[in-house]
């Protein structure tokens, strides 16, 4: 009977009970150690720069930063205010410049027209002097031709002046030829046409000088390249003297 319960003691269910624990090498164990601690490490450094941000030192150092870009950044647009303001003054001298050069050459031109109007007054000042030994003779001073406003208008100025002795008054007629290009052809036109010849602006009487100025008309479509001015006397059929000009 003792022999039975000693049994039951050590293997029944009353038997008290027995721990199994794995073995673990040693290595393992400091290397569990290595790494609970670098955790542990870690918490320690993210609860310092928390503290350290929740304290208010890294926001100085931000603030002190931020302060450095500012002034930095006033720095280079106050660099680019002045840089723009250099271009501005510097485009404006620029202008009046242009400007200048502008009204300098607009009086150089002005000069020119100007002394070449100075050049036709003295050359026809001149031929209206009499002049001993030389016979009468007519001449066609400052003939121009240019378009009017209207398509195929055209308006023609010349001046005609009896020079030498001027014994008589010259009487007599203007005609004059028109090269024209109508697209691919090329015409001649005289004028007057024979139904106008007696028109009083092309009949000529005077004895020291006479102003010619009028219009004609072409087809629109039309343009003048050249213009001839014959210059008749009464009772000769043949021209007296002719001057051209052409239209560029």
């Amino acid at each position: 009977m003792q022999f039975l319960k000693f049994i039951q003691r050590k293997f029944g269910i009353s038997a008290p009970r027995v721990m199994v624990r794995t073995h673990v090498p040693w290595y393992l164990r400091w290397l569990g150690l290595i790494v609970v601690g670098g955790l542990l490490f870690g918490i320690v450094v993210s609860t310092y720069d928390y503290g350290m941000d929740f304290a208010g030192f890294r926001q100085r150092e931000a603030d002190r930063t931020l302060e450095k870009f500012m002034e930095k950044i006033n720095s280079q647009q106050n660099e680019i205010a002045e840089l723009r303001s250099r271009v501005t003054n510097a485009e404006r001298q620029m202008q009046i410049e242009r400007a200048t050069y502008g009204d300098l050459e607009k009086q150089v031109k002005s000069f020119a027209n100007e002394n070449a109007t100075l050049k036709e007054d003295l050359a026809f000042f001149q031929s209206l002097m009499p002049a001993s030994g030389r016979n009468d003779a007519v001449t066609i001073n400052r003939f121009r031709l240019q378009q009017d406003t209207l398509p195929g208008e055209y308006r023609y100025r010349l001046l005609l002046v009896q020079t030498g002795q001027r014994l008589k008054e010259f009487q007599g007629s203007l005609q004059f030829i028109l090269n024209i290009e109508q697209g691919d052809r090329k015409a001649v036109l005289t004028l007057p046409l024979e139904q106008d010849r007696s028109a009083k602006e092309y009949q000529l009487n005077f004895k020291f000088f006479q102003r010619i100025e009028g219009t004609f008309k072409i087809a629109p479509d039309a343009v003048v390249k050249g213009m001839q001015v014959r210059v008749f006397e009464n009772g000769s059929n043949a021209p007296k003297l002719t001057q051209s000009v052409n239209i560029s």
